[in-house]
């Protein structure tokens, strides 16, 4: 619980100055992306959360990373990644990421959905998808598609909390149960 509490607290602070700005999307595209470039590298988790490299180390790293990412960093972003090396908290960053998205989802009026299907969707298909799940839940939808053969046939959407699901795997269940 220490663990969300804290990156809650960075998340906020880091919103709150992106927010100023109006950089509140561009904050999260490169936070996201940096936190992935972490995520997906061994090597750099291990010289930016292993105590044993001090903390100059962590930071010409984080520096070096920075001017790796494809756009330059806001300052925001910059500036609070400097302070979770001097904090040494740069291990709180995927939960930082991940609440900051949420955070800045909210106060922009989006919600975030995944929708599963037993073949790839076409574009057609999901942005008719995404208007039907924008007019259920009142709120501005972003979707991210995934593919699951095991479904058999139709769309599982879930939106927040709420799951619509139509596949054909469920509809199946649910006429053995009735026919039970």
């Amino acid at each position: 619980m220490v663990n969300v509490s804290i990156a809650r607290r960075y998340a906020r602070a880091i919103l709150d100055v992106a927010a100023e700005g109006n950089r509140t999307d561009l904050v999260a595209e490169q936070l996201n992306a940096f936190a992935d470039v972490v995520g997906h590298s061994p090597e750099l988790s291990d010289v930016l959360l292993n105590p044993a490299y001090s903390r100059a180390q962590r930071s010409r790293v984080v520096e070096a990373v920075l001017q790796a990412l494809p756009s330059p960093a806001d300052p925001a972003l910059a500036n609070a990644l400097r302070l979770l090396v001097d904090r040494n908290r740069l291990g709180y960053l995927p939960d930082i990421a991940r609440l900051y998205r949420d955070m800045a989802d909210a106060r922009a009026g989006r919600v975030r959905g995944q929708v599963t299907s037993a073949v790839p969707l076409s574009a057609d298909a999901v942005t008719r998808l995404q208007q039907t799940l924008q007019q259920l839940t009142q709120r501005n939808v972003v979707l991210e598609t995934r593919v699951d053969p095991a479904l058999l046939g139709g769309v599982s959407a879930q939106v927040g909390g709420t799951l619509y699901d139509g596949t054909l795997r469920t509809q199946l269940e649910q006429l053995r149960r009735e026919l039970k």
